[in-house]
């Protein structure tokens, strides 16, 4: 069911929100946490649609807060207006969404449309699909989440974007360039975890020229491994966009992990038979929900967005890396 309220206030959407609960009971009560998209008019829906999946396995509401662009022209009014939409039942997967269209001055207190629209008592986790705010947990909405996702593979510069979060990251920050390693890190993790237990004394990483993911990869095994990491970050074409491949030289030989065709990565180890292994590039859908999976700060990602990326970047200007 979708109810459409032009013209609108934040109060009129909570009364509304009543009302069909006590009407129809399409809205359940037992929500977990309360999910706040920031994005701009127009591009709501590929975000709606992934919280909507999501929602099946963190039941929640979503409130969608969507604006004009300012990079693309003066605002369409130059007055206030707000123009909502609430969405319940199969519209809205197991959750329910408001989704709030914000005009003019409106626009400009974000906070105040989302906070009478909140759920008591429970945690609020921000998400910029597009573009992020200077500073996620100095925004209006970063104040009031206790989660805050952001992703630099949808910033202008996804590189230049890796570095500014590794200078305003605070404890709640999170990135999806982060969550898509997390196949690769669990393959890697259980590479190393077999025998022969030997020290890893060279490191290769391989990505699109435009995939932050590439970058936290080899910060994250520059950290761990304690070893100079080579990153190589070029344009050629392998059939696959993010992460191409992983190196990683021992005294017995070279393992390699390459994903040299879409969503299929084939994995190398001395004396040991080549497999083929499912290593897909995640959706949106995949890294929203585990993100959700947890609502306290991310620690591991802490060290390798601040700690882990110096350490690369330092030995990047030792030894180069190739670009």
């Amino acid at each position: 069911m979708i109810v459409d309220l032009p013209a609108t206030t934040t109060s009129k959407v909570s009364k509304a929100l009543v009302k069909i609960r006590e009407e129809g009971g399409a809205v359940a009560l037992g929500r977990v946490l309360t999910l706040v998209i920031a994005t701009h008019l127009g591009q709501e829906e590929e975000a709606i649609e992934a919280a909507n999946d999501a929602s099946r396995e963190h039941p929640m509401r979503v409130i969608v807060v969507s604006t004009e662009d300012p990079n693309h022209g003066a605002p369409t009014l130059s007055e206030g207006r707000l123009d909502a939409q609430i969405r319940v039942g199969g519209d809205a997967g197991a959750s329910e969404v408001i989704v709030l269209r914000a005009y003019g001055e409106t626009a400009s207190d974000e906070e105040g449309l989302v906070t009478g629209l909140l759920l008591p008592d429970a945690p609020v986790v921000a998400w910029w699909p597009g573009a992020a705010p200077e500073v996620a947990s100095a925004s209006p909405l970063g104040r009031i989440a206790t989660r805050r996702i952001t992703d630099a593979s949808a910033q202008p510069d996804p590189h230049e974007a890796l570095r500014h979060l590794s200078r305003t990251y605070k404890p709640g920050d999170t990135d999806f360039a982060w969550t898509r390693l997390t196949l690769w890190r669990a393959q890697l993790a259980a590479v190393l975890d077999q025998p022969p237990y030997e020290a890893v004394e060279s490191v290769e990483v391989a990505g699109a020229a435009d995939s932050p993911s590439t970058v936290l990869l080899a910060a994250w095994l520059c950290l761990q491994l304690q070893v100079p990491v080579q990153h190589d970050l070029t344009s050629r074409a392998t059939g696959s966009s993010g992460i191409h491949g992983v190196r990683l030289g021992r005294a017995s030989g070279v393992i390699e992990l390459e994903r040299e065709i879409p969503d299929v990565a084939r994995l190398s180890e001395p004396g040991q038979p080549t497999h083929d292994l499912s290593l897909p590039r995640r959706n949106l859908r995949d890294c929203l929900a585990e993100e959700l999976r947890r609502l306290d700060p991310d620690d591991l990602y802490g060290e390798v967005i601040t700690k882990g990326l110096e350490e690369l970047e330092a030995a990047d200007e030792g030894v180069g890396a190739k670009r």
